[in-house]
C-alpha cells in the first residue's frame, strides 16, 4: 500500500484515531446531516475563483492541504475490507427519471457492494438532488457522483442550462471565455452535489464522417483541441469539479461507433503522437485529475488482435501512466457499450480493464458478475491486493479534493433558479456572440446600414421553434416568409421566389439540421433548388443553425454564416451580426469543404446598435435592478395602472427589459414587450424636437428668430413676437392647454355635423373608433390657437413666466411642416424613424398595427363618448386626425431606445450620423433663469416637485414625461437611459395613482443605484 509522507507511524496513529469516527462517520446517519449549499467548492490547492487571473500557489498550504488528504485516505482505507475495497472500483450508472423499483436496486446496489460512485443519466435536478441524498446516507464511504455533462447539465437534466456544444466553442478565439464556461458547468455540477464531469471531449475530430464524436469535438485541429480542451479543464478544476478527458488514445478518426461495434484505429505511432495524443499530452501537463480510456482498437499501441484500449496494458498502464506520467484517475469508457462487451463472458471485460490498469470501471453491464470476478482473482493471488489499495487510496484522496471528507447534503431551496442563474445565462450568450462565423461575404452585404431604403425579407427553412425573424424585427423592417416544414419540391416556395424581386436581400435561414452526411445535413434537395432560384431574383445571404459540416451543401453561393446551433443565442447573434450590434469574429472549426476550410472567417463591423447585454457586463447590480419588478407589481395591484414596459439601457445596451400587468384590469391581456403605447407628451421630445434638432443644424431653423418670420400668419396676432427658444422653453405667453374640442359640440354635447362624420372616407380623419372628422378641422384649430389668449402669468419686468404648454408645440408642428415642406410624421419616418429601424413608431398606429397589438387609454365619456383604443388619447391632437406637435405618436420602449440611443451617442448610430455631436447637448442644457429645463427638454433640479426623476440623477440628466404614464430619462454621464410606458389613464383619466406612489421616481432610483459607484 503507497505510504503518506508522514511514514508508517503516522498511519497507524491516524488510523487508530479515526477507526471510531468512521465507523460512526459514514454509516447511515442517524442524526440530520449539516446542509451545504455549494457556491462551488474551491480547495487551496486550485486556482482562486476570480476569473480571470493567474495563482501562485501557497507551497505551504499546497503541503498542508495533501498531508491532510493522505491521513484522510489512508484512515478510511485502513477499515475497508477487501469486498468494500473491490466496490470503490465501480461507478454505476442510475436515472432520475425513474420509478421506486429502480431507485430501491440503485440503494441496495450501494449498499450491498460499497460502490465507489454513480453516473446520473436522465431525469430533473430536483429529483436527482433526492436521491443524491437518499444514496449518500446509504453509503458506508461517500459516493463521487458524476455525469456526462460535456454542454452542461442540460445534456442529460431537464429544467437545466445547456452550453453550446464542443463544436461550437471550437469557432471562438478566445479561450478564457471557454475556461469560464467550465467554471460555470462545474458551479452548476457541484450546487447539484456532482463531483465529477466526464468532460471535456479531447478528440481531434479529423474524420468529418465520425457518427459518435462529430460535434462533440473542438474540431480538426490537435493544437485548437489541446488549448481549449486545456481552458475547459481548467474552468471545471476551478471549480471543485473532476475533468475527465475522453476517449484515449483518441477517437476522433472513427467511422464506427464504439456504443455498436469497436472502431479501428490504423494510424501510425508517429502519426498519433502528433495529432491524437497531443491534447492529452497537453492536459496531463496541466496536472487534469481524469482521462477516459476509450473502446478502441489501435493496431500501432497493442498487437494484440481486436483489443479495446480499455483493456489493453500497452495503452493504460505502459502509455498513459508510465509514457506520458498521468498520475490522476483513469476510467473506463461505459463497460456495457458492445465495443468493448463482445468477446467477454459477463464481468471479463471489467477484469481485464482492471488489469490493463484502469482505476474506475464505469457503467457496467454486470455488477454481480464483474464484482465476482475481480473478488475471486484476488482472493486467489491473481491479483495483488497492494496494487488495489494503491488505486483505492488513489480514488479516496479524489474524494477528498471534491469535499467528500465533510458531511454533505444538497439543499433543493431554489435549485432551479441556481442551475439557471444570470452569471451563467451571461457566459453562454457571450460563447454564441463569439462564435458567430462569417464564412464568406460579397463586399459592402453586411452589415446592413441603410435601414431606409434598403428592403430586406427573411425565410425560414423548417424554423419551427426558432424566434430568428423575431431577432431581425428588433433591428428593423424584415419582410417574413416561414416554411414549417422542408420543401420537397418548388410547389412549397415559388411564391417566395416571385416576390423576391422587390428586396434588395433575402436572408435564408436552414434549420433542423443534424450531423450525418448520409442524411444530407437534414437539409431537402428542394431547399438548395430554393436558394437557387431566390439568387436570380435578388442577394441571398444564407445563415445555418446547425453542424458546420453542413456548409459543404452551400459551396455555390456567395454569403455564408455559420449560428451552429438552434438556441436563441444563437439566432440572437447572428441577427446582431447582420445588422451591425455585434462584431464577427469567429472561424470554422473544421473544413466542410474546399470553400468552407477550417480557420476561416471574416471579421465584421459593428456600428454600435442597441442590443441586450447583462447588468454585470455594464458596471450594474442585476440584483438590484430586480427591485423594479417589486415596484411595479405593487403600482399595479394598487391600480397605478393595469399594465406597463420597463427599459434600462447603460452604454448601448439593454440591461433590462420587461413587460408587466394586461392592457385593462382583470383580463387576460397581457403585456409584452411589442405592445404598442400612446407617448402622449413624449410626442414633444420624441417627434417635434427632434425635428426641431435637425432642421437648426441644418440652419433652417434659427432658435432667436420670431415664430413669425416662419409662419407669416402670425403678424398681427398676439403671438406675432413669440421667439422660437422661448417657445421651446415653455416661456413665451402660451396657455398651458386649450379644450378645443368644446368648439366641436353643441353645448359641449352633441357632435357638430360641420365637423364630424361617422363614417370612414378617404378624406376624414380618424378621432376615435366610428368617429371621423373632416381635414378642414386643421385649419379650424389653428385659427383657435391664433386667436387664443395668452396666459397673464409674468415676472416684474414684464417678461412671460415658464409655464408648461402643449399650445407652443401645436405650433412648432406648423414652423417645422412650413419649413421642411412636409407633414410632420412625414418628415420624421423618413429622416429619423424607418433609418433607425423605428418599426413600431408612429402616428395613427391602426393605419399599421392590429388593434390587439395596442393598449387602451381612457373609456372617454365627455368628448368622444367611447372607449379610446388604438387612436390619441389627447383631445386636441384626436382632433388634428392623431398627428400633433404636442401629442399623437405610439411606440414602444424597446424602439424609443434606439431613438434616445442616438441622442446619447451624440448624434450616431447604425452607422450613420442623424445629429451633430453638440446638438443634443446644446438643447439639453438649460440657459433660462426662468426654469430648469433645458431647449423642449424637462431636466431634474433640486427645486422642482418632480415625482418622476430619480433624487440621485445626475445633473445633465434630460428628458420628458407624457400623461398617459410614460416617462423617458437619458443621463449622458453615467451612459444611462429609462424608458418606462404605462396607461395609467385607462379607465379613468383622473387616476393620479402613479404620481401619488412616484412609481416612475422610485423606479428611476433604483437604477442609479444600481450603478456600480453611485
Amino acid at each position: 500500500m503507497q505510504k503518506s509522507p508522514g511514514g508508517k507511524i503516522l498511519l497507524l496513529l491516524t488510523g487508530i484515531f479515526l477507526v471510531s469516527f468512521i465507523g460512526s462517520r459514514f454509516q447511515k446517519a442517524s442524526s440530520t446531516p449539516s446542509v451545504v449549499k455549494y457556491d462551488g467548492y474551491l480547495p487551496v490547492i486550485m486556482r482562486k475563483p476570480e476569473m480571470p487571473g493567474i495563482f501562485k500557489p501557497n507551497v505551504a498550504e499546497i503541503k498542508a492541504f495533501k498531508e491532510k488528504q493522505w491521513i484522510w485516505a489512508d484512515s478510511v482505507l485502513a477499515t475497508m475490507t477487501l469486498k468494500e475495497k473491490i466496490g470503490q472500483l465501480f461507478m454505476i450508472s442510475t436515472y432520475s427519471n425513474r420509478n421506486e423499483s429502480h431507485y430501491s436496486e440503485t440503494q441496495r446496489l450501494i449498499e450491498e457492494y460499497n460502490v465507489g460512485g454513480l453516473i446520473f443519466f436522465q431525469g430533473d435536478p430536483v429529483t436527482q438532488a433526492k436521491l443524491t441524498n437518499r444514496y449518500q446516507a446509504a453509503s458506508k464511504v461517500p459516493l463521487m457522483i458524476g455525469m456526462d455533462a460535456e454542454w452542461g447539465l442540460g445534456m442529460r437534466l431537464d429544467n437545466t442550462m445547456s452550453f453550446p456544444k464542443q463544436i461550437t466553442l471550437g469557432a471562438i478565439k478566445d479561450n478564457n471565455l471557454i475556461e469560464k464556461m467550465g467554471f460555470e458547468i462545474g458551479r452548476q455540477c457541484r450546487r447539484l452535489g456532482v463531483h465529477i464531469n466526464f468532460a471535456p471531449v479531447a478528440d481531434v475530430n479529423t474524420n468529418p464522417d465520425n457518427p459518435v464524436i462529430n460535434y462533440r469535438s473542438f474540431g480538426e485541429s490537435q493544437n485548437r483541441v489541446a488549448n481549449k480542451s486545456r481552458a475547459y479543464a481548467r474552468g471545471l478544476k476551478r471549480a471543485g469539479v473532476i475533468a475527465v478527458a475522453k476517449h484515449f488514445p483518441g477517437h476522433g478518426d472513427t467511422d464506427v461507433d464504439s456504443h455498436v461495434s469497436l472502431p479501428v484505429i490504423s494510424h501510425s505511432k508517429s502519426r498519433l503522437s502528433s495529432t491524437e495524443l497531443v491534447p492529452f499530452k497537453n492536459l496531463i501537463a496541466d496536472d487534469i485529475d481524469g482521462v477516459m480510456t476509450g473502446h478502441l482498437f489501435v493496431p500501432a499501441l497493442e498487437s494484440a488482435s481486436n483489443t479495446a484500449a480499455t483493456v489493453s496494458k500497452n495503452i493504460v498502464t505502459d502509455l498513459l501512466k508510465k509514457e506520458l506520467g498521468f498520475q490522476g484517475l483513469a476510467f473506463t469508457d461505459a463497460m456495457n457499450m458492445r465495443g468493448i462487451t463482445r468477446g467477454f463472458d459477463a464481468g471479463g471485460a471489467e477484469l481485464a480493464a482492471y488489469k490493463a490498469g484502469n482505476d474506475v470501471l464505469l457503467q457496467t453491464a454486470n455488477l454481480s458478475a464483474a464484482f465476482e470476478k475481480l473478488y475471486d482473482a484476488f482472493a486467489s493471488g491473481e491479483l495483488d491486493e497492494e496494487e488495489l489499495n494503491s488505486r483505492v487510496h488513489k480514488i479516496l484522496r479524489a474524494k477528498y479534493r471534491v469535499g467528500l471528507h465533510q458531511k454533505t447534503h444538497v439543499d433543493l431551496t431554489n435549485l432551479v433558479q441556481d442551475l439557471n442563474d444570470d452569471q451563467s445565462q451571461m457566459v453562454k450568450d457571450q460563447l454564441f456572440k463569439k462564435a458567430v462565423t462569417v464564412v464568406r461575404i460579397q463586399p459592402s452585404t453586411i452589415p446592413f446600414i441603410q435601414l431606409d431604403t434598403l428592403a430586406i425579407g427573411s425565410v425560414e427553412v423548417s424554423g419551427n421553434q426558432s424566434t430568428f425573424q423575431e431577432e431581425l424585427s428588433n433591428f428593423g423592417k424584415v419582410v417574413p416568409y416561414k416554411m414549417r416544414v422542408k420543401p420537397s419540391s418548388s410547389k412549397d416556395w415559388q411564391y417566395i421566389v416571385d416576390q423576391a424581386d422587390v428586396l434588395d436581400y433575402m436572408i435564408v435561414s436552414v434549420h433542423d439540421m443534424n450531423s450525418r452526411k448520409s442524411r444530407n445535413f437534414g437539409v431537402s434537395p428542394s431547399t438548395i433548388q430554393m436558394i437557387r432560384e431566390l439568387s436570380k431574383k435578388t442577394r441571398v445571404i444564407i445563415t445555418t443553425f446547425g453542424n458546420p459540416y453542413g456548409l459543404q451543401l452551400f459551396d455555390e453561393f456567395p454569403n455564408l454564416i455559420c449560428g451552429y446551433e438552434e438556441e436563441t443565442g444563437a439566432y440572437r447573434a447572428v441577427a446582431e451580426v447582420l445588422f451591425g450590434a455585434l462584431s464577427a469574429n469567429g472561424t470554422l472549426p473544421v473544413t466542410a469543404s474546399s470553400s468552407s476550410k477550417s480557420n476561416y472567417g471574416n471579421n465584421s463591423a459593428n456600428l454600435g446598435r442597441l442590443t441586450e447585454d447583462f447588468p454585470e457586463n455594464l458596471g450594474m447590480s442585476g440584483k438590484k435592478l430586480n427591485e423594479i419588478d417589486g415596484i411595479i407589481e405593487d403600482a399595479i395591484d394598487q391600480k397605478a395602472f393595469p399594465g406597463c414596459q420597463v427599459l434600462v439601457a447603460r452604454r448601448g445596451k439593454v440591461v433590462y427589459h420587461k413587460a408587466f400587468g394586461t392592457y385593462r384590469y382583470q383580463r387576460d391581456e397581457p403585456v409584452t414587450k411589442e405592445t404598442i403605447y400612446d407617448l402622449a407628451s413624449l410626442t414633444k421630445v420624441s417627434a417635434t424636437l427632434q425635428a426641431a434638432m435637425m432642421l437648426n443644424e441644418r440652419g433652417l431653423l434659427d432658435l432667436n428668430l420670431k415664430a413669425s418670420d416662419y409662419l407669416p400668419e402670425l403678424a398681427g396676432t398676439n403671438k406675432e413676437n413669440m421667439i422660437v427658444g422661448d417657445i421651446l422653453f415653455h416661456q413665451a405667453g402660451l396657455k398651458s392647454f386649450q379644450a378645443f374640442w368644446t368648439l366641436t359640440k353643441t353645448n359641449g354635447k352633441n357632435f357638430k355635423n360641420d365637423f364630424y362624420e361617422f363614417k370612414r372616407s378617404d378624406e376624414n380623419l380618424q378621432v376615435a373608433e366610428g368617429l371621423y372628422i373632416k381635414p378642414s378641422i386643421r385649419d379650424s384649430v389653428w385659427r383657435w390657437l391664433l386667436d387664443s389668449d395668452l396666459t397673464t402669468r409674468r415676472n416684474r419686468d414684464g417678461s412671460f413666466r415658464y409655464l408648461y404648454s402643449d399650445l407652443g408645440l401645436i405650433m412648432m408642428q406648423r414652423v417645422i411642416e412650413k419649413i421642411s415642406g412636409q407633414p410632420l410624421e412625414e418628415f420624421l419616418e423618413q429622416n429619423l424613424y424607418e433609418p433607425l429601424g423605428m418599426t413600431h413608431t408612429l402616428f395613427n398606429p391602426l393605419n399599421r398595427f392590429p388593434k390587439e397589438q395596442i393598449a387602451p387609454t381612457e373609456n372617454d365619456q365627455i368628448f368622444r363618448e367611447r372607449q379610446i383604443w388604438g387612436t390619441v388619447h389627447d383631445p386636441n391632437a384626436a382632433l388634428l386626425g392623431g398627428v400633433a406637435g404636442h401629442a399623437g405618436l405610439f411606440s414602444n420602449a424597446w424602439d424609443l431606445a434606439k431613438l434616445y440611443q442616438m441622442n446619447l451617442q451624440k448624434g450616431v448610430y447604425g452607422g450613420r450620423r442623424y445629429l451633430y455631436p453638440e446638438t443634443v447637448k446644446h438643447f439639453s442644457t438649460n440657459y433660462t433663469a426662468k426654469s430648469h429645463r433645458g431647449i423642449g427638454w424637462n431636466k431634474p433640479h433640486p427645486d422642482a416637485d418632480l415625482s418622476s426623476v430619480a433624487s440621485n440623477a445626475s445633473p445633465n440628466t434630460y428628458g420628458h414625461t407624457g400623461f398617459t404614464g410614460t416617462v423617458v430619462w437619458v443621463d449622458p454621464d453615467r451612459q444611462l437611459i429609462f424608458i418606462m410606458l404605462a396607461n395609467r389613464v385607462y379607465p379613468r383619466d383622473n387616476n393620479r395613482k402613479l404620481m401619488q406612489l412616484e412609481v416612475r421616481r422610485r423606479v428611476h432610483e433604483v437604477i442609479n443605484a444600481a450603478v456600480e459607484g453611485v
